[in-house]
């Protein structure tokens, strides 16, 4: 226990600089005098680290010094590699980076561990793109991903419903979503999502720009992420629906549709089956995906679209019958 916390007080040192010994006491969530007691063990086992006074002072080590990955117990050194997602990386342009850097993370580890990476292949493959659908990587993907590493400025054109707009933007972040990539970037001072596919063109701007030092892009994405689904169902029908396919509309249509048209159900009439309102990307969009919904799901609202069901319903009758 207290070797790996050693460890660990070693590694944030190497990472921050300098760290007080509150800061250091809530990382490793010991009290100051454990830390005192573990920078002490340290230097007299040869690590020249040191303790400055005052106001601005707290732990350092003395320039230069780094130590090797040792200390590592097997599952922190499989968890290293387990870590990456390497076609993720290799899409954003990435993909000799992270061999060059597992080729000499492995070079590091203890003899005992260099396996580790065999190990967790053998184990463990993350497939991210969802079932039935092939895998494209947007083209300006490698250029956001330079823009984004750089924090530099793009100006780029993106499609919004049918028109093209051209934005100048920040990008902040990229968010790999069940394998639809997403950029996360400040435009007039707000941070907006956008869909890595729908970007036409892409320049990286030679002009920096500064990033928001308190921008948390895990944080934002788990606040935003849902908010942003819902905001792409910018129409709602009305439907008649039956008990299994209420079920099966959690496949069909957009989590969120589904879960408001869950929510929105009305008491079912004597066959079990219920009126609601789904809201859904676009008439296009639920027409494509309720089709498969078949004698499950009637149309009731909008008229449009309802007569739409009717005519692809009529179809199937002549095809079925002639």
């Amino acid at each position: 226990m207290r070797a790996s916390r050693l460890v660990s007080l070693l590694s944030l040192l190497q990472v921050r600089g300098s760290m007080t010994g509150p800061e250091l006491a809530r990382e490793l969530e010991v009290s100051e005098r454990t830390v005192a007691r573990d920078v002490l063990a340290l230097a007299e086992a040869g690590v020249p680290v040191y303790a400055e006074r005052g106001r601005a002072g707290g732990y350092r080590l003395l320039g230069g010094y780094r130590s090797k990955l040792t200390g590592l117990h097997q599952a922190e050194a499989e968890a290293l590699f387990l870590s990456g997602v390497p076609a993720a990386a290799a899409e954003m342009g990435l993909g000799e980076a992270v061999v060059a850097a597992r080729r000499k993370a492995s070079a590091a580890l203890p003899p005992p561990f260099r396996d580790a990476p065999e190990r967790v292949g053998q184990r463990f493959h993350l497939d991210a793109p969802r079932w039935f659908r092939e895998a494209e990587t947007p083209a300006v993907l490698a250029e956001l991903s330079r823009a984004v590493w750089s924090d530099l400025k793009v100006a780029a054109s993106y499609e919004r419903g049918r028109q093209e707009v051209r934005r100048e933007l920040d990008p902040h972040g990229l968010v790999l979503k069940a394998g639809v990539w997403y950029l996360v970037a400040r435009r007039d001072q707000r941070f907006l999502t956008y869909r890595v596919d729908r970007f036409r063109t892409v320049e990286v701007l030679g002009e920096p720009f500064d990033r928001d030092a308190d921008f948390d892009l895990a944080a934002f994405w788990e606040e935003k992420s849902e908010e942003f689904a819902r905001s792409l169902l910018r129409e709602t029908i009305e439907i008649r629906i039956s008990p299994s396919g209420l079920r099966k509309l959690r496949v069909v249509a957009d989590p969120a549709g589904a879960q408001a048209a869950e929510a929105a159900a009305g008491e079912p009439d004597a066959d079990g089956w219920v009126c609601t309102r789904l809201p859904v990307e676009s008439l296009d969009v639920a027409y494509d995906q309720l089709l498969g919904m078949g004698p499950e799901l009637e149309v009731l609202a909008p008229p449009e679209l309802r007569a739409r069901f009717a005519r692809a319903a009529h179809r199937l009758t002549e095809l079925y019958e002639s």
